[in-house]
């Protein structure tokens, strides 16, 4: 058994695994998952806001930011709340111009086989006229968090109830797989919804199809650095897509 002379300096812990690893600055995941250098920034006719939890701090697994990178119109604001529309953009904006992805409850009816996006009235029916009450959008809205934080980002901005509501419908489950636990078969992550939503609001299929292939290469790197990387979080995911209410 060695041991120090007494005025000896102290031997520095070695670093975690974890702690070693650098963050890429841009999307602020460790570097051995960054994939930036892969995304070539899409000019979106339809703004994005993601309002983040300040409290989700998956950073291994979250898709907030790669969202937010893979578009010229698009911001990621973090905190609880903001007074207006106008103050979480940074501009001018009218939020009856804008859609938020609903977390209310929705009739089981209201997705039709062949939709992925549905308008929702005030009392979370799907609108008679899909086609009006999703025209002249100029944006759209995604809370970024677990769900009790994004239900918590709803009550906390009271514009949102302004805004036009939209659900998604999904037609295959989140890539996420068994990466993650989610709390619905069709939960989606942020990446996924908001591709889903963007490329169907403006009719470019090649929206997803990019945002798919960035997810996708953050997901085989993770498994690739799984080990080294901290346990990601389960049973927290995002979008209870089809609006039901958990049970």
């Amino acid at each position: 058994m060695s041991t120090l002379p007494p005025d000896a300096p102290p031997v520095p812990e070695a670093p975690s695994a974890v702690e070693a690893l650098p963050d890429c600055p841009s999307c602020c995941k460790p570097e051995i998952l960054c994939v930036c250098d892969g995304i070539v920034p899409i000019e979106n006719q339809l703004g994005l806001l993601i309002l983040q939890h300040p409290q989700e701090q998956d950073k291994t697994l979250g898709t907030a930011r790669l969202t937010a990178l893979h578009f010229t119109n698009a911001v990621l604001r973090v905190g609880l709340s903001w007074s207006s529309l106008a103050k979480a953009l940074g501009r001018p904006a009218d939020p009856q111009r804008w859609a938020i992805l609903y977390l209310g409850s929705a009739m089981p009816a209201a997705l039709a086989p062949d939709q992925e996006v549905v308008a929702l009235d005030a009392k979370g029916a799907p609108c008679p006229d899909q086609t009006k009450a999703l025209a002249f959008i100029e944006g759209v809205i995604v809370l970024d968090g677990t769900w009790s934080q994004a239900k918590a980002l709803w009550w906390r901005n009271p514009w949102v109830l302004k805004c036009k509501r939209v659900i998604l419908g999904p037609k295959r489950p989140s890539r996420y797989g068994r990466v993650r636990t989610e709390p619905r078969n069709d939960s989606l992550s942020t990446i996924e919804a908001a591709a889903l939503l963007l490329s169907r609001l403006e009719d470019r299929p090649e929206i997803e199809t990019e945002l798919d292939a960035t997810f996708l290469r953050m997901l085989e790197r993770f498994r690739a650095a799984r080990a080294k990387l901290p346990k990601p979080p389960s049973s927290k995911r995002r979008y209870h897509t089809k609006g039901h209410k958990r049970k």
